[in-house]
């Protein structure tokens, strides 16, 4: 009987793993933007009240940047265990506790009836947001990635990534509909409770349909030679984390650049701009809102082709391009969302978008393919959620003091600016990996070798059947 090979997805087809994986991100980015939100919108009158609306905006959005510190931690813990237990086991326990701490925090006293202990709550229900999320994205961009044909890993990878915008597209949709709805005394005082609510419904449905998937048929492979070595000679294994930064600290430190520009840039145009669209454009908070939802529709539906784009021409071109576009967008960005026109908002949130998902897109696929498979899970969350805390944690409370202090979204465009030269730095010294072999645990320039031997030695690893 013929071994399956360990791109061939087993009982699971494809499109059901990709299905599984994108529900389970855009619940968990759900309830990771509503605060963000939240944050711009209530959270300052409600748990930082006595302020000056700034400041009191400043504060909310500290609490917002907490989550993004707790993120790197979540990395290490989730990326630890899902290179020795597996992809889906992670993936479930970082649902049930982003789903449950977005619930407790629909259910949270305010600073009126609680007083200082309500921040308080509110912060560590953020850290907890923050440790769940930072082991999410690498679980569930792996079990895509490491399933399915090779050739087409760029554009099946993308589908997880949607998830970010679909769930923006769902939390601005839910906060739209209430803020359409309902007055802003009653949206303040009990209309944001329902959306972080509504969590509890869909975590279930994510774990109902998380549960039903196989783990990455890669992985298993990989675990059972391990073991298998670990018996023959006696060794034991390094720890995947110490293993990662021993061994692929320069891929560590290239996916953590490009990160800068894309975590930034996605945080200034989707969250600080609610900001900027209601205190500096004095638009209402339904069109800000609204400018996103659109704009996150128009993200969601361009990942894919970005995705697909990267399987064809390369992973870094793609990214390139959409570094220099955000970087290159920054001033006409702040030009026209504070032009006053709810049309030029839409037209600058969604031109972001786009070239921020040239980026998001080919991202999972990219970083993948940057790590062995023992530590892949390690070296891509590591990667992705350390620079986290210097790129998105800050971003919108950067971009809210430097509006503060100038009174123009200019500066901040050269802060948005300054962090696409640094990712085009970082994409330019690292090598294209769209031809990388996930089962093979070598390093992409011997497996380049092997394809441009003229011998024929080497077997070209995106020809699965010539294996």
């Amino acid at each position: 009987m013929a071994t399956p090979s360990p791109h061939t997805p087993t009982s699971n087809s494809l499109p059901r793993i990709v299905v599984a994986s994108l529900i389970g991100t855009t619940i968990e980015w759900y309830d990771f933007f509503l605060y963000g939100s939240a944050a711009a919108l209530v959270f300052n009158k409600l748990f930082f009240p006595g302020s000056d609306p700034l400041v009191g905006t400043l504060l909310s959005f500290l609490t917002y940047a907490v989550g993004f510190a707790a993120r790197p931690l979540g990395a290490l813990v989730f990326g630890h265990f899902g290179d020795r237990l597996g992809r889906k086991r992670l993936l479930v326990t970082s649902l049930l506790m982003m789903g449950g701490a977005t619930c407790a925090i629909g259910a949270l006293p305010t600073h009126a009836t609680a007083g200082s202990l309500a921040p308080v709550l509110l912060t560590t229900l953020r850290l907890v947001q923050g440790f769940a999320l930072g082991g999410e994205w690498g679980g569930a961009v792996l079990l895509v990635a490491e399933h399915g044909d090779p050739r087409r890993r760029g554009f099946w990878a993308s589908w997880p990534q949607t998830g970010a915008p679909a769930g923006q597209l769902l939390a601005s949709g839910v906060l739209s509909v209430l803020t359409t709805l309902l007055p802003d005394e009653e949206f303040t005082a009990w209309g944001w409770r329902i959306p972080f609510l509504l969590s509890g419904v869909l975590v279930v449905v994510g774990l109902w349909i998380r549960l039903s998937v196989d783990e990455s048929p890669v992985f298993k492979a990989a675990r059972a030679q391990a073991e298998a070595r670990r018996r023959d000679v006696g060794t034991r294994e390094r720890m995947p984390v110490v293993a990662v930064l021993r061994d692929q600290w320069r891929d560590v430190l290239v996916a953590m650049g490009a990160r800068m520009a894309e975590n930034i840039g996605y945080y200034v145009i989707t969250a600080f701009v609610l900001v900027y669209a209601t205190e500096h454009a004095h638009l209402s908070k339904q069109t800000a809102l609204n400018a996103v939802l659109i704009g996150s529709a128009v993200h969601f539906a361009v990942i894919p082709a970005w995705g697909a784009l990267s399987d064809r021409v390369g992973r870094r071109p793609v990214y390139l391009l959409g570094a220099v576009g955000v970087g290159a967008w920054a001033f006409p960005f702040f030009a026209l969302a504070g032009s006053g026109s709810s049309w030029a908002l839409v037209v600058a949130v969604t031109v972001g978008l786009v070239f921020h998902g040239a980026m998001y897109a080919p991202q999972a696929a990219f970083f993948s393919e940057m790590f062995t498979t023992g530590v892949r899970y390690s070296g891509a969350s590591i990667g992705a959620q350390f620079s986290s805390v210097a790129a998105g944690a800050p971003a919108p409370l950067i971009a809210t003091a430097l509006l503060a202090e100038h009174g123009s979204g200019a500066p901040v465009a050269l802060y948005v600016m300054a962090a696409a030269a640094l990712t085009v730095a970082a994409v330019g010294c690292a090598r294209e990996t769209r031809h990388r072999d996930l089962s093979d645990d070598r390093d992409e320039h011997d497996q380049e070798e092997d394809r441009n031997d003229p011998n024929g030695r080497g077997t070209p690893s995106l020809a699965p059947e010539r294996r």
